[in-house]
This record gives C-alpha cells, sequence and structure tokens, in this order.
C-alpha cells in the first residue's frame, strides 16, 4: 500500500532523542528548556516571525491562540466547517461560539466574502485555515478583520513552508497556529507551534502553556499544560533541516501527477493561485457532478490496487452532532466538496514510478 502519508524518520532524528534522554532534562517547568528554545528560535525564522512559542499539539495551539484571541463565553469566532474538527473544537474549549461560513470551491479555503456576511457585534476573531497546504486568501481576509477590530487567527497546520504574496503564510495573521502531527510535512510525533509578532500576545501565549504560570508555582492567569517535551523538540530541529527537501520533493510529486492527469474531463485538480505557494501537504482532486456514493466507489477502487486514497474531510463539522447546534450561513460549496474531493499520496517516500501508478489507476478508474 502507498500511504496517503508517512514519517520521514532517519538515523539523526533517532540520535537527537538519544542525546536528550542522555542528558537528563526531558521538559521544564515552564515549557523552555534548552531543546525547545532552540525550536522555537528557528522555527521563527524559517516563518520570519518575531516569536514562536512551542506547544505539545496543533490542538493546544489553536486553543491557545482562541483563547489569547479574547473570545470568551457570548463571543462568536467565525471559521470554516469544511476543515479538522480542532478547529472548531477549541472555539468552543474557550467557551466562544464557531459560527460557519462557506468557502472558496477552487481552494477549499474560507471565503472573504462570506466572511464579512456573518460577522455581528458578538464577532471576536476569524479563524482562515491553509487546507491541504494551500494558503487561505488572507490579505482580504485581514482588511475586512481591521475594519471590523476582529483578531485574525490561521491555522497553518498543513502549511509548512507554504508562501501567500511572497511572505510565509502566517505573516497577515495575530497569530498562526502549526502541528507537528506525524502525517505533517514535518513533524515531532505529536507537537505544535504558535508564532506572533506581537510581543504582549507571546507573552499570554507563554503564560497560557504553563498554568499561567511566569514563575514556578505562581500563577497569574489560568492556563493550561501544553508544553512540549524536549525529545519532541529535538525532532524537531532535525526535521526543519530536512523541510526544504521534503517539499521539493512533494512538490516534484504534485508537479507530475498533474502532468499526467492533465485534462481529465470530470478531474477538476489542485492548482496554486496567483502570488501562492503551496507546501503540498494533499494533493487533492475533485470528482465533478459525483455523488458521495461514486466518489467513495473510486477511493475503495483506488485502495484495493494498493493506492492510500483518502477522503479530507467527508463530514464538515456543520454536520456533526455536537456542532449542529451552532449558526450557520449557506454552505453550498462547503458540502459540495466534501461527497467530492479525495486525496492521493505525494509525500516524499513516495517514488516517481509510484506517482506514475498511482496517475495511471486514476485515470482507468474514472
Amino acid at each position: 500500500m502507498i500511504p496517503i502519508n508517512a514519517p520521514q524518520i532517519g538515523e539523526e532524528e533517532i540520535e537527537a532523542v538519544i542525546k536528550v534522554l542522555k542528558s537528563g532534562i526531558l521538559t521544564h517547568g515552564l515549557g523552555a528548556g534548552p531543546m525547545v528554545k532552540g525550536f522555537e528560535e528557528e522555527f521563527a525564522k524559517l516563518v520570519g516571525a518575531k516569536y514562536a512559542i512551542a506547544v505539545n499539539s496543533g490542538t493546544a495551539a489553536l486553543h491557545m491562540a482562541v483563547v489569547a484571541s479574547g473570545a470568551k463565553r457570548g463571543d462568536e469566532v467565525i471559521l470554516p466547517s469544511f476543515t479538522f474538527v480542532a478547529t472548531a473544537e477549541t472555539v468552543v474549549m474557550a467557551g466562544a461560539k464557531p459560527v460557519f461560513v462557506d468557502i472558496n470551491p477552487e481552494t477549499y479555503t474560507i471565503s472573504p466574502e462570506e466572511f464579512e456576511k456573518a460577522i455581528t457585534r458578538r464577532t471576536k476573531a476569524v479563524i482562515a485555515v491553509d487546507l491541504y497546504g494551500a494558503p487561505a486568501d488572507m490579505k482580504p481576509l485581514r482588511e475586512i478583520a481591521d475594519k471590523h477590530g476582529l483578531k485574525v487567527i490561521e491555522d497553518a497546520a498543513q502549511a509548512h513552508g507554504a508562501m501567500y504574496n511572497g511572505k510565509p503564510v502566517g505573516a497577515y495573521a495575530d497569530v498562526a497556529c502549526w502541528s507537528f502531527y506525524a502525517s505533517k510535512n514535518m513533524t515531532t510525533g505529536e507537537g505544535g507551534m504558535i508564532t506572533t509578532n506581537d510581543s504582549e500576545l507571546a507573552e499570554k501565549l507563554r503564560l497560557i502553556r504553563c498554568h499561567g504560570e511566569k514563575q514556578k508555582y505562581m500563577s497569574t492567569l489560568v492556563g493550561h499544560n501544553y508544553r512540549m517535551p524536549e525529545i519532541e523538540a529535538a525532532i524537531g530541529l532535525v526535521q526543519l533541516k530536512k523541510l526544504p527537501g521534503f517539499l521539493a520533493k512533494r512538490r516534484e510529486n504534485a508537479e507530475r501527477l498533474t502532468a499526467k492527469l492533465w485534462g481529465t474531463e470530470n478531474l477538476q485538480l489542485p492548482k496554486e493561485q496567483p502570488n501562492c505557494r503551496n507546501s503540498w501537504y494533499l494533493y487533492t482532486v475533485r470528482l465533478k457532478e459525483a455523488s458521495r456514493y461514486k466518489r467513495d466507489a473510486v477511493v475503495e477502487q483506488l485502495r484495493g490496487k494498493g493506492i492510500g486514497a483518502e477522503v479530507y474531510y467527508p463530514w464538515p463539522i456543520h454536520s456533526m452532532p455536537p456542532y449542529r447546534k451552532f449558526k450557520r450561513l449557506n454552505l453550498t460549496e462547503t458540502e459540495k466538496a466534501s461527497e467530492q474531493v479525495f486525496s492521493l499520496p505525494v509525500h516524499p517516500g513516495v517514488e516517481t514510478d509510484q506517482v506514475d501508478f498511482v496517475a495511471e489507476t486514476v485515470l482507468s478508474l474514472i
């Protein structure tokens, strides 16, 4: 089976973990051990941010970002429904209410026009998701948010290395949140990062990360235990060095797949928007005019031939039982996409002949 994604771990990561174990420093009371500090510094350089705060998951990063934005009970946060559930989950965890809006059918990212329609006096923030590694259209989102005095949170969990308007994703947001889950473009096993250029927000995020403590055993606000262990940070430092190579291979595989599938009448291929550079976390195609049943049948046939095709995401968040009660605008494009898209493997472990096999198999089935 060619998996949809696979962590690329080598001897360097193993040696880095052993080094941490031998050092005896496995974590730090305030969340900033030597490996974590080094990882934060290097990641901040990668994305062009002044501050980076390492945490133990991408979900933790999102929760902290929503809390730090000031969203609380009675407030609303606008976001797409076509994303992983953590994006909405963390809004509810903060006590606020998610408001779901529709997406651009080409990029599958939040529609700025739909965002603006959903703004009320209760709106506190917007969360834009760089879905599949494709940057959200951040400039108009930023302009709309500034006009209404709203915070902008960017869920960049799938977008390490992606660029928007010549800048790394996250540049137009107040806070950007990243994941290092095992399937991501780079991994620490689990883990996450928050980046920002706002010194006050950075300080608040550091407090939230570790029980609200600025010094041990003295909490100045209500926080959580979201520290990143030293072992994860050590893996992250090695993976950061490998990330350019990982991204180049993903791009090579994605471009080859596009060349092979180009011109297929009933298949919408992913494409980079003007002034954008995708990270190609997932290569997501769309079976035009298809029903969910037909799409799912194609995915099962691909799996039967050894191709780990996957559907991200078959159920939009607003259709899930815990989230049906929350406000939503017209979600026509979201619901259509959830019935028609599926993703194909392009991760760095996929060889050229496997890319060709994937393309040939897709063409034979559709």
